[in-house]
């Protein structure tokens, strides 16, 4: 699973996740992409779901890139923890993901094939998603 080796901080702040993307919303690398319709966390473990589908669909062939990055410690409290008493240990990484942003590409496969691996991918992961290729763009 994805995590970044080393963090300036342990713990973040929730924040909001909000509007749509600037950054990460064009293809840059492959011909056919899956592209997030709305704002959502994904954790590394649906990001690592998502990679085995499309990887197992066009059975080594082709390229994938996955261009979102779980950045985002989450925290979580212990179970039948009281109220208060701090912030929860980290739990888990997640990517903070907005409408708009570009999450995997493919290229060396035909376009069928594209579009039923990212089916496949799309599945696995908690935000609406949309199919692109780099015609459309």
């Amino acid at each position: 699973m994805l995590a970044p080796n080393k963090t300036k901080f342990r713990k973040v702040r929730k924040g909001r996740n909000t509007g749509v993307a600037t950054r990460c919303n064009r293809i840059a690398h492959g011909d056919y992409a899956l592209q997030s319709l709305s704002n959502e966390r994904i954790t590394s473990r649906q990001i690592e779901a998502a990679r085995q589908a499309m990887t197992r669909y066009i059975k080594r062939g082709g390229q994938i890139w996955i261009r979102i990055f779980p950045h985002t410690p989450v925290t979580k409290k212990a179970q039948d923890t009281k109220m208060g008493k701090g912030k929860g240990s980290p739990e888990y990484f997640a990517a903070k993901v907005q409408t708009g942003t570009i999450m995997f590409e493919i290229a060396g496969v035909s376009s069928e094939v594209a579009r039923e691996a990212l089916r496949l991918a799309s599945h696995k992961l908690p935000v609406k998603t949309r199919f692109i290729s780099r015609e459309v763009l």
